[in-house]
């Protein structure tokens, strides 16, 4: 029978062929912590007997949601994750490093046909790549680091068509927003993603980080793209060739199919408090902003801070009165790059506020919060209550360039 993508990589790594809806145990290539969820991962580890890792080369920690600790309790995070990966060999990304899937990505430790388990729900983004990816909780982190294995249900999959002409308007998070739309929060719960299409070489690989990291805001299991001229290209310049590309067969099944038709896109923005709470942009249009915030995994690389400068320099270059604009590159490595090109110092000299790379300020954990009843729009992926680490704050998601407009404007425009 004809596989998708999902089901020929759990099946190379399981050893048989892996049909929707079994059980399989998997070997895997990549195990992934953070500072949220690596304590609680090693506590498992030790308390299940583990006295060593399956292979040291393939586990790794990320210092990325307090970055930088804040208390003794998350510097203590810090220092648990150092002494245990240096005892047994892991590698730990640094205080801002950036953020787990993001600096997986950049230094090539990902690669096509993979299967990686990360402790981080948008661990998913790593699909991009041609792999498959998924988040996994603390107990199941402690296992694969342990065994190198994991068990799962495969899932079933949900094949989206990108198709059509894409607008010079229209941003991978303006798609990823209304593809979350379609699905609803839940409508892919448990379910893989797989991207295809003749408008897909209008995407590169930054691009297609954003839409596979949001799909998990439908309740996706996994979110992949296929092995194509644009990953080939990623890859020369971000960690070389390994890997084998994955195709799906002819013929294979899905549960459901979703044609995305680009040309008859609008900008789009998620009003609060739910990232499938869609509608075009310009039905917001006027609403007041008291912090514009560009960075994390879904609006936080190279691409995104120069169309949010670029829409910010349009609308007059100068901060609104009243608006607080908070930059957080996704790693040190989008950071430096944005020095280098003066990025940073055109948006700084204008009055923003540069945090360091890492999760901390899309979640509330570290870096800068919204004061309480403030307006915010911003890049990032969610827009729960309390997301930001204040519950009284209304936050909007859009895409860069939105966000760079209204920095200027003062109000979603």
């Amino acid at each position: 029978m004809p596989l998708t993508i999902s089901e020929q990589i759990l099946s190379r790594r399981c050893g048989r062929d892996a049909r929707a809806g079994e059980i399989v145990v998997c070997d895997v290539d990549a195990v992934v912590g953070t500072d949220g969820s690596g304590p609680m991962a090693i506590d498992y580890f030790e308390r299940m007997g583990a006295t060593k890792l399956f292979e040291p080369s393939r586990v790794f920690f990320s210092l990325d949601h307090y970055a930088p600790p804040d208390t003794a309790a998350t510097r203590a995070f810090h220092r648990r994750i150092r002494d245990f990966a240096a005892r047994h060999g892991a590698t730990v990304f640094e205080v801002g490093d950036g953020i787990s899937h993001q600096v997986m990505v950049e230094r090539g430790l990902v690669a096509a046909g993979d299967v990686l388990v990360g402790a981080d729900s948008h661990a998913v983004t790593c699909g991009a790549l041609n792999a498959f990816a998924i988040g996994i909780g603390s107990s199941d982190l402690a296992a694969a680091m342990m065994t190198g294995k994991i068990w799962l249900r495969v899932p079933h999959t949900i094949r989206v068509t990108l198709t059509g002409e894409r607008p010079p308007a229209i941003s991978a998070k303006d798609v990823a927003l209304s593809l979350v739309a379609t699905l609803g929060a839940d409508g892919a719960n448990y379910q893989a993603i797989e991207f295809t299409g003749d408008a897909l070489p209008a995407f590169d690989l930054e691009d297609r980080l954003v839409l596979s990291s949001l799909m998990v805001e439908g309740g996706a299991k996994a979110a992949i793209f296929p092995h194509d001229a644009a990953t080939t290209a990623y890859r020369r310049t971000h960690g070389g060739e390994r890997g084998t590309p994955v195709t799906a067969d002819a013929g294979a099944r899905y549960v459901r199919e979703i044609v995305c038709d680009l040309a008859t896109l609008t900008p789009r923005l998620a009003r609060p408090h739910a990232p499938d709470n869609v509608v075009p942009l310009e039905a917001a249009a006027g609403v007041a902003m008291q912090m514009v915030f560009i960075g994390t995994c879904t609006g936080g690389r190279v691409s995104d801070f120069h169309d949010a400068l670029a829409a910010f320099e349009h609308a007059g270059g100068r901060l609104a009165t009243g608006v607080q604009l908070v930059l957080t590159p996704a790693s040190r490595e989008v950071h430096e790059r944005l020095e280098a090109d003066g990025t940073l110092a055109r948006f700084t000299q204008a009055g923003a506020v540069v945090t360091m790379a890492g999760c901390g300020a899309c979640c509330g954990t570290s870096g800068v919060i919204p004061g309480d009843g403030m307006t915010v729009l911003s890049t990032a992926n969610r827009n729960f209550k309390a997301r930001m680490g204040n519950a009284t704050a209304e936050i909007y998601l859009a895409s860069p360039a939105a966000c760079g407009r209204a920095a200027a404007t003062g109000r979603i425009a």
